[in-house]
């Protein structure tokens, strides 16, 4: 006997209908989603062959909105949509810097200039939400247009604090209404970046700084850069030169050469070494860049020690450098100081001083540190995992394989060279030939996207898209370097910050060796840069890295989100259901994502998103 309901629905839908009706049906939906999970494939070739120009036509468009509707409905199914839309933080985080609370480290009893410092363990500031730009952001001028003239409301520099700066900051810069425009490189400039420049490569003994790279010069660390006109004159010699400077809550130098498209990192001389492993930069300089060198028991200048190679210089401009280090002056320029004594402890050898500008060089003989002429002891222990250790007052580097004059390098590395590293060179080259065809794959995805959003840009004398609209590229979990290296022997116009992730095989100093920016980096932590100063963020296993240990994607991504540009864009690779939580934690932080196959036979899927425009 059925029942009431039974017979109600009955009336409604018609007699049951026959099992083999129903197993039709079954069978059918099962095709139908078949059918939506094949066409949710963009082909994207694996390294034996690169992707077609033609690879997003509409109908491939509406494939993969057909993809990412199904990937929302499985979420949904599957309750893994339970993190909500995320929110966008209040205006006075529009320029916020994780793990730099300087009233919670006043708080905490820092001082001396630790309260600027870095401090991680200090910040329980986690808030889910994503930083907006300010009222007044544009997005960046393209290459190299960007360079030269930057929008002054996308960084934190008021009127007053571009007035009240230095004389040699007026000579290179010029405020207009809603622009900051720096002096080209093109012979204006008649006693500034370039004559200063000239004058260090006549103090190390050549001709002109276009013998920097003969002379083993291809990496230089800049202290204190200030608005990066000198580092942006070495970039146009071919050299990799980084900025380093302490974080500022407002004017800031990192953020500002960032803005110019100029490698920049927040760091600090404090108490905490930098987190670059030794024997990492042929020239470091410090023009005006308010550090007391001698001070601390001369612990600033072990960190520049540890720092250069073997070989390399170390370059100081300070008007004030004699009255700091007590120095009486002849025509000869500094008789005494304890500066001049604390080098010669350090084995260095001042080569020259021209007026207010001196120039050291570290020895190349490793024997002189354990000699009677070397009075500071030889560092113990591990020296690879630099990351951010107190200061010590030690020598480092003296036992390493790397110990290679910089006049005895090679411009690319040898087979001896990468044994050094551990590598063998087939392993080598066959992950550098891996690169060249992954970023030709990259573009050919990027290149229509870029159009369709820009369908005026570029402009017909302008480089094909998106190199002119991509300048600062960091590669989030680099291994030897490859997307780096394929970008520069390609000579586009961009420049990668390489992050060697914190518990993954630290290949940093390959990375340097290689002639190249990049730093050791927890990405359970922040990353020490300001909002919005990548155009592209790439990253191949990071996501895989990150749950080994035990740290957070959603606040990764957010991380990703607070350093990205508006518009910019985000590469990830790695397993299909690392992928597809990706994307679903993308879509709650407003990203527009596409889920890519690689059609190789592996687990290996692409997420592409872009980061939209968020005003409010």
């Amino acid at each position: 006997m059925r029942s009431p309901l039974v017979n109600k629905l009955s009336l409604i839908f018609g007699p049951r209908p026959p099992l083999n009706r129903i197993l039709l049906c079954l069978v059918s939906v099962c095709v139908l989603l078949a059918l939506l999970s094949s066409f949710s494939t963009t082909t994207f070739d694996s390294a034996t062959s690169y992707a077609k120009p033609d690879i997003y036509t509409n109908y491939r468009k509406l494939k993969e909105q057909a993809r990412n509707d199904y990937l929302e409905l499985k979420s949904i199914s599957l309750g893994a949509n339970l993190i909500k839309d995320v929110g966008l933080c209040g205006k006075e985080r529009e320029n916020y810097v994780p793990c730099h609370n300087v009233s919670a480290n006043l708080l905490a009893g820092l001082k001396d200039g630790e309260e600027f410092d870095r401090h991680c363990e200090l910040s329980q500031e986690h808030q889910n939400c994503l930083v907006r730009p300010p009222k007044e952001y544009k997005i960046p001028l393209t290459w190299p247009a960007g360079r030269d003239v930057i929008w002054s409301g996308n960084v934190k520099l008021t009127k007053d604090q571009f007035l009240s700066s230095g004389s040699m900051t007026k000579r290179l810069m010029l405020l207009e209404e809603n622009q900051i425009a720096f002096h080209s490189e093109d012979g204006m400039i008649v006693d500034g970046v370039k004559d200063y420049s000239h004058l260090i490569a006549d103090m190390i003994g050549l001709g002109s700084d276009t013998e920097f790279l003969q002379a083993g010069v291809r990496t230089v660390l800049d202290i204190g850069c200030g608005f990066g006109s000198f580092g942006a004159h070495l970039l146009s010699l071919r050299l990799m030169a980084l900025c380093v400077a302490p974080y500022e809550p407002s004017g800031s130098q990192v953020q500002l050469a960032l803005e110019r498209g100029l490698p920049a990192v927040i760091g600090n001389f404090i108490s905490k070494q930098l987190p670059f492993p030794s024997l990492s930069y042929d020239m470091v300089h410090c023009a005006q860049c308010g550090i007391i060198w001698d001070s601390k028991d001369g612990l600033f200048l072990i960190e520049i020690d540890r720092l250069l190679k073997p070989g390399g210089y170390f370059v100081l401009t300070s008007p004030t450098t004699q009255q700091q280090d007590s120095t009486t002056s002849t025509k000869n320029g500094i008789t005494s100081s304890s500066l001049e004594e604390f080098t010669k402890k350090l084995c260095w050898s001042r080569l020259a001083q021209q007026e207010e500008t001196f120039i050291w060089q570290k020895t190349a003989d490793s024997q002189c540190y354990t000699s009677s002429q070397g009075e500071i002891p030889v560092c113990k222990g591990n020296e690879m995992q630099m990351y951010y250790q107190p200061l010590a007052h030690c020598i480092s580097g003296t036992t390493s394989r790397r110990w290679v004059p910089i006049h005895s390098k090679s411009d690319h590395l040898n087979s001896t060279e990468l044994e050094i590293h551990g590598l063998h060179p087939d392993d080598f080259f066959e992950d550098s030939n891996f690169w060249k065809l992954a970023l030709r794959n990259y573009w050919s995805l990027l290149s229509p996207l870029i159009f369709s959003d820009h369908p005026k840009r570029p402009g017909d004398d302008d480089p094909l898209p998106p190199y002119n609209m991509v300048r600062n590229v960091m590669d989030m979990n680099a291994h030897y370097g490859g997307l780096s290296a394929a970008l520069m022997e390609a000579r586009k116009a961009v420049w990668v910050m390489n992050v060697v992730p914190l518990g993954a095989r630290n290949t940093l100093p390959l990375i340097h060796d290689q002639g190249f920016a990049g730093v050791l980096h927890n990405w359970c932590e922040p990353f020490p840069t300001y909002p919005r100063t990548y155009d592209l963020l790439h990253a191949n296993g990071l996501l895989s890295h990150i749950a080994s240990q035990k740290c957070s994607m959603f606040e990764l991504l957010l991380e990703m989100d607070r350093i990205l540009r508006p518009e910019g864009w985000i590469i990830l690779s790695d397993t299909l259901g690392t992928i597809e939580k990706a994307r679903t934690l993308a879509a709650q932080i407003r990203w527009e994502a596409r889920v890519i196959d690689l059609q190789n036979g592996s687990d290996q899927r692409l997420l592409v998103c872009q980061k939209p425009f968020v005003r409010k």
